[in-house]
């Protein structure tokens, strides 16, 4: 992990702990894995890229093809900087409901923001 990305990832599992979760950076096939109560939590990140929207699509289909835990207190986490934010939001919310995906925005100052 290099760059923008780097900071994405920080920023995001700064704010996962800050809300009670247990992070764990580069859990074997995540970038984060996070853990509260009976809850677990699998995100990819992305940084600013050249192509972020291709690189946001690599990013879904790393994400789909890394779900490996079908129990009903797991979600999964897109994790994008502001300038990719329209990008990520492109999947269909109906779609990412049923596939249990969130989209958190990680803007310029660090601060992160849920996207239903």
């Amino acid at each position: 992990m290099h760059g923008d990305e780097e900071r994405v990832v920080t920023a995001y599992a700064d704010w996962l702990q800050r809300n009670g979760w247990t992070v764990i950076r580069e859990a074997g096939f995540v970038d984060v894995l996070a853990e509260r109560g009976p809850e677990k939590l699998y995100a990819e990140a992305k940084g600013r890229t050249a192509s972020i929207g291709l690189d946001v699509d690599t990013l879904y289909g790393q994400l789909l093809r890394r779900m490996k835990d079908p129990t009903t207190g797991a979600r999964y986490a897109v994790v994008v900087p502001t300038a990719a934010l329209q990008a990520a939001l492109r999947v269909p919310s109906w779609v990412r409901d049923r596939l249990h995906i969130d989209v958190y925005e990680v803007d310029d100052t660090g601060a992160v923001h849920p996207h239903g």
